[in-house]
């Protein structure tokens, strides 16, 4: 029997199986929260510092004989949705999808992931 199963991979790059909630919520809003930071008022003024990285979590979901689904979201915004023949990433089903969203958007992505919803991630406006 084919079993599903559900990853993620935190930004310090932990794999979670089968997450919760509240942990997809915590690890995208501990991704998002530069972005939602730099834009409050009254912000001290500091020597700029050199760029950070660009920190990312993916939420992969497959089943053990076959397909599998990447989601993986940036620090800065950009979605990254991927389909392959296997866990191994051997072969690519289509080419990788593209999208900016901001945090509600992300997070419905991977409720949408969570729930095995990969037809409606496809219908979205992808780049």
């Amino acid at each position: 029997m084919t079993q599903a199963w559900l990853t993620l991979t935190s930004m310090d790059g932990r794999d979670i199986a089968a997450p919760t909630e509240a942990q997809l919520a915590a690890v995208l809003a501990e991704l998002y929260a530069p972005l939602y930071q730099d834009k409050g008022k009254g912000k001290a003024k500091r020597a700029p510092a050199a760029a950070p990285e660009p920190a990312s979590a993916a939420l992969r979901f497959g089943y053990d004989d076959g397909l599998m689904y990447v989601i993986e979201v940036s620090s800065g915004g950009q979605i990254r949705f991927e389909e392959w023949s296997d866990r191994d990433c051997e072969l690519a089903l289509a080419p990788p999808r593209r999208m900016r969203a901001d945090l509600p958007l992300a997070q419905q992505l991977w409720a949408l992931m969570a729930r095995r919803q990969v037809s409606r991630i496809r219908e979205l406006d992808w780049h």
